[in-house]
């Protein structure tokens, strides 16, 4: 026996949910902007309850709300409501600000101006870029691509998957493995 979901009528769709659609499927500006209206004070209120200052609070709801946008395709009624949807980007992203701010920031080396750098330790800084240049050169270009954007480029998992439309757990997975593939590259390399 297979059970299925209530169908909802037409009488208890939200106009959120209505407007969503039309996002969804007509990539309707009209019906964003409606949404927009409705979420963004919303939002704000809801991160700035989490601690966040008003500044950072209003970046992340237009960082959410540029998501809703761009992926608007992924909203399915019958799985989620609207609201629930978008509240679950904004936790998402505001997880994403505050583990991006709260990285530890390198200190700045500190060079005397009369020190001279060794030729021999440029010769070995330059080699040591050649094995890791070459140990990236090995890896799949999905996974080279996703390295280098998280650690050269800086960005974070969810920053990736937004630039790139991956789902956060093919992110993840595909820097996982390339760093594992990039650890065995530079031990056979070395």
């Amino acid at each position: 026996m297979t059970l299925k979901r209530p169908t909802q009528s037409a009488a208890q769709v939200s106009p959120q949910t209505i407007w969503m659609l039309a996002v969804r499927d007509q990539r309707d500006k009209a019906a964003f902007a409606a949404l927009f209206d409705y979420f963004a004070p919303r939002l704000k209120g809801f991160v700035m309850r989490s601690g966040a200052r008003s500044a950072m609070a209003e970046d992340i709801v237009q960082d959410v709300m540029l998501t809703v946008w761009r992926k608007a395709a992924q909203f399915d009624p019958a799985r989620a409501q609207v609201s629930a949807w978008i509240y679950q980007i904004a936790r998402n992203r505001q997880i994403d600000v505050i583990r991006k701010e709260s990285r530890p920031m390198p200190e700045l080396l500190e060079v005397e101006p009369d020190a001279e750098c060794d030729a021999s330790v440029i010769v070995e800084v330059e080699q040591e870029a050649a094995v890791l240049k070459q140990a990236l050169a090995q890896l799949k270009p999905g996974q080279r691509d996703i390295v280098e954007r998280a650690y050269l480029g800086e960005f974070s998992h969810q920053e990736i998957s937004a630039q790139t439309g991956l789902p956060l757990g093919t992110i993840k997975s595909r820097i996982r493995l390339g760093l594992e593939r990039l650890r065995h590259e530079l031990k056979e390399l070395r």
